[in-house]
């Protein structure tokens, strides 16, 4: 007869044990129709923290338990939404995911009402950028290159974005939002023309404004005056003082201070001015600078009729090509652009602003007093050649008195030039044909001077002719009185004479 042999039930392991008792007092904490369903968003108050778990109090007799990496900051005594990610046997929370489908339906609302989400750009992709909405562990979205920002960009100033948090307006929420879409640079648009018609509130010709120097050119710079709009300071606006290249005194991002002076095509082209806001450099210039007085400054610019010299800040001199040192040219280094002269002050004209200078020495008083008198035309002097030009030669008649010899009346052949017979420092003698006390302007001629020689010459010889021809219808001279008488003497007075 065989033997059954029983096998006694093997008993609950501790741990077994535990989890049995735990889901039947969960049974008991909650009536069935009111215990916590997956995927439903319940508050709780965290009740305490272990190594391993965060315990949240849902309001019933046991806790629910949830990750301690969803802490997230919170502390023991704090109240907190999740979303319920397991029923049984044990209650299973998750915070982050309630709040992923809180910034989800965020997302929903402000897609419809058209309001800014906050979100960090957190890497570059192609076409664009990776937004975290909310922050690090909120929903993703994709926000294109060209909607990041307003204008374009190198990769480098597309890198700089990446970490840094804006504002953002979606643009796309499709698939129950795994598809969204944001732009930056559609809220930007919108400040800028709220900040536009605010500038263009205070766009009156005359008008002070501030502004940021946006981008330069060869023939000026663009200064942004708020919400986009752009005024452009021509080279020659920027100071009072001589700009070669606006470059050379502002650079892009620089705070600047504009005056409008001319407002164009119902006010999209706006001129500025940057050198109306600085002082006058003429104002009392007539105290500061006199005729005759001495200067010393630096050559700041060349023209084919002489060269302009930086006197004070905005303030230039002309030295005419006749007023450079004899033998000086334009090419000479020692007039080069750059370069410290010294001379005296000739004219200075505020009306016209206007002042004439000279690198050779000049009259104490005004040389042109009574210049009528002194050399009236007709009249023969003697100069100095001081350089020969193209058109004509200038001779220096007196300290501060210069005047032209025309080619045509250097007495040279036609279409010889002056420098073959003409040198700086050269004597000559010229007749004043022309004289022009209103523009101060000498015209001299070597042909008319060597006429009047000429005219002088034959005067004198017909002088000396008449007095000759006088002097024999008056008789014999006494030498000749004498001679005759001795030749008329009688014989024997000649003998007696032996």
């Amino acid at each position: 007869m065989s033997q059954t042999t029983v096998v006694p039930p093997v008993a609950d392991s501790a741990e077994s044990a535990d989890r049995h008792a735990f889901e039947q007092a969960l049974e008991a904490s909650f009536p069935a129709q009111k215990r916590p369903q997956e995927g439903e968003v319940i508050s709780g108050v965290i009740a305490g923290v272990t190594p391993d778990l965060v315990l949240v109090s849902i309001g019933g007799k046991s806790e629910a338990l949830m990750d301690l990496h969803e802490l997230e900051g919170a502390k023991v005594g704090d109240t907190i939404e999740a979303v319920v990610v397991k029923a049984s046997p044990e209650i299973r929370l998750s915070r982050r995911l309630a709040s992923a489908r809180r910034a989800k339906n965020e997302l929903r609302a402000a897609a419809a009402a058209k309001i800014p989400v906050e979100g960090r750009v957190m890497a570059r992709n192609k076409g664009g950028f990776d937004v975290a909405i909310g922050g690090p562990s909120g929903p993703r979205a994709f926000c294109p290159v060209s909607q990041i920002d307003v204008g374009r960009h190198d990769e480098a100033a597309l890198q700089a974005f990446v970490g840094q948090s804006f504002d953002f307006r979606v643009i796309e929420y499709a698939e129950d939002g795994r598809r969204v879409v944001v732009s930056r640079a559609a809220l930007l648009r919108e400040e800028q023309e709220s900040a536009r018609e605010q500038v263009r509130e205070h766009l009156v010709v005359g008008a002070v404004l501030s502004g940021r120097v946006r981008s330069i050119t060869d023939f000026g710079a663009f200064v942004d005056l708020g919400g986009g709009i752009d005024g452009l300071v021509h080279v020659t606006e920027i100071s009072r003082r001589r700009v070669a290249h606006a470059r050379d005194v502002l650079s892009v991002g620089q705070e600047v201070e504009v005056k409008i002076v001319k407002i164009e095509n119902e006010g999209k082209r706006i001129s500025l001015s940057m050198k109306e806001l600085e002082k006058d450099p003429w104002d009392g210039i007539t105290e500061r600078l006199v005729p005759g007085q001495t200067f010393s400054g630096k050559v700041a610019r060349h023209a084919d009729f002489g060269l302009f010299v930086e006197l004070e800040p905005g303030v230039d001199g002309l030295v005419h090509v006749s007023q450079l040192p004899p033998g000086v040219t334009l090419k000479d280094e020692a007039v080069a652009v750059g370069q410290a002269v010294s001379g005296w002050i000739r004219e200075v004209d505020p009306v016209n602003r206007r002042l004439s200078l000279t690198l050779r020495e000049a009259s104490v008083g005004d040389p042109w007093e009574g210049i009528g008198t002194k050399l009236p035309e007709g009249s023969v002097a003697s100069g100095e050649v001081e350089n020969v030009a193209t058109f004509g030669v200038f001779v220096r008649l007196d300290a501060g008195l210069t005047g032209l010899i025309p080619n045509s009346e250097t007495g040279l052949p036609h279409g010889t030039p002056a420098s073959k017979a003409f040198q700086p420092g050269q004597k000559v003698e010229v007749k004043v044909i022309g004289l022009d006390t209103v523009r101060r302007r000498i015209s001299l001629s070597v042909a008319g001077a060597r006429e009047e020689a000429d005219r002088a010459e034959v005067r004198r010889y017909r002088e000396d002719s008449d007095r000759r021809d006088k002097g024999e219808s008056r008789g014999v001279s006494a030498f000749g009185a004498s001679l005759l008488a001795a030749l008329n003497a009688p014989p024997k007075a000649q003998k007696s004479a032996k």
